[in-house]
């Protein structure tokens, strides 16, 4: 294998997979046509890497195990629709995220830091804290599509917590993505 393609990310616990297909759900009925994002996909990704080398991967786990030594298991709950970049042009639709999310920029920031310190382009966007559920399939109301939001988005998922941030590996494939996980770092504190 010549090159992985790869992202950093932490992964979303069953009880709120399961509050994230109810918004699907109830935006889908809605009227909103998105291509959904399979709830077993859903993740909090950190670090997108793109193709990398699978000799990199020592080097990459290393990194991450550097920025969570001192991080203690942080905790969330999804609440909050919006989309990237903006109603007028939506592309991507995501939930929100409340709870330690000031601790997890500055454990992005971190990894960021030493990620870049092994030649990967740090990231030129402030970090923000969100769960990709759905890209937009073409142009979309922007006044009925900030109505669904601002009320499916005022449902809150249940506490959970994340404490594994894990390397995956991305392979393509037509009917979907699928991610396999290669390395673990704790957050331990």
């Amino acid at each position: 294998m010549d090159r992985i393609r790869a992202f950093i990310a932490f992964k979303i616990p069953e009880s709120v997979l399961c509050h994230i297909r109810s918004i699907q759900e109830t935006l889908a009925a809605g009227g909103i046509s998105m291509r959904w994002t399979p709830v077993e996909n859903v993740h909090l990704t950190l670090k997108f890497l793109g193709d990398i080398r699978p000799t990199a991967v020592e080097s990459i786990f290393e990194a991450m195990t550097g920025s969570v030594q001192a991080a203690f298991p942080l905790r969330f709950s999804a609440k909050g629709l919006g989309v990237f970049p903006g109603i007028h042009r939506p592309r991507v639709l995501w939930i929100g995220l409340k709870g330690d999310t000031a601790l997890l920029i500055d454990l992005q920031r971190r990894l960021d830091v030493a990620l870049e310190a092994l030649g990967f382009a740090p990231e030129l966007r402030s970090f923000k804290a969100h769960l990709t559920i759905g890209r937009a399939r073409g142009p979309l109301n922007p006044q009925k599509l900030a109505l669904l939001l601002a009320s499916a988005g005022s449902a809150e998922s249940p506490q959970f917590s994340v404490d594994k941030l894990i390397l995956f590996q991305s392979e393509l494939y037509p009917r979907g993505p699928i991610y396999t996980e290669l390395k673990t770092a704790v957050l331990a504190g």
